[in-house]
């Protein structure tokens, strides 16, 4: 599983619960934050050394979940677009690390919450979803990538959060894994100013989210659009 996310600590909003699930069964997860996180956080005194601050954050929540890889992009915070630069980037890890899943955020802005939509959540969404289709599985796309010997690949699932509650297909119980993610969640310290008020809401939907998936009562999930991209129920070549 390839899990691309615009800042760190989005990834563990959105989808640490179903990460640490997967680690525990021996899936091998790795992230690809694609901004440096620098508009972040609420301290002029953290403002010095906030990038490396926050990739220190994700690295110790990704390691309490189980994800020993990270990969960093360094974007500006703050101004993420989809270029082409963006989407060889994208099409460059995914060719290298032929993933069976890819989890992104999602390029569909959410109006019920626009918190979710960040425009540099959006891009993230945008840049993903063009480099799957069809950059990645095209031999033609990003020629230099060939000669380097990352030749196609068909990404069979596409995982997507955070995107309009019409489109959610796939609800995830993560109870078991609750307070891993909050755990993990409490590692961005720099990003909250009351940790106790965040670690409510965040509960608050997962409980939701339980309840709207039709779990039973007292269960957490987390919610995804799954699309499948090379299945058995899909047709390649059109």
């Amino acid at each position: 599983m390839l899990c691309f996310v615009a800042h760190p600590d989005d990834i563990d909003f959105g989808a640490a619960g179903t990460i640490a699930t997967w680690t525990a069964s021996g899936v091998d997860v790795q992230y690809c934050i694609m901004t440096d996180g620098d508009a972040g956080g609420f301290s002029d005194e953290h403002r010095p050394d906030i990038v490396e601050r926050r990739r220190q954050e994700q690295r110790s929540a990704a390691g309490l979940v189980g994800v020993e890889t990270v990969h960093f992009l360094g974007h500006r915070d703050g101004y993420l677009e989809p270029t082409e630069e963006l989407v060889a980037s994208v099409v460059e890890l995914i060719r290298r690390e032929r993933p069976q899943i890819v989890l992104s955020m999602h390029p569909e802005r959410n109006w019920e919450r626009i918190q979710k939509s960040h425009p540099d959540h959006l891009a993230c969404g945008e840049a993903v979803t063009r480099a799957i289709y069809p950059a990645v599985e095209n031999q033609y796309a990003f020629p230099e990538l060939a000669a380097k010997g990352l030749d196609a690949y068909r990404v069979p699932w596409l995982w997507f959060f955070g995107g309009p509650t019409q489109l959610e297909n796939h609800f995830v119980d993560v109870t078991e894994h609750v307070e891993d993610k909050m755990r993990a969640l409490h590692f961005h310290a720099s990003q909250h100013p009351d940790i106790d008020r965040m670690d409510r809401a965040v509960r608050a939907f997962l409980s939701a989210n339980a309840e709207r998936g039709g779990l039973r009562q007292g269960r957490s999930a987390e919610v995804f659009q799954v699309v499948p991209v090379n299945t058995d129920a899909t047709i390649a070549g059109f």
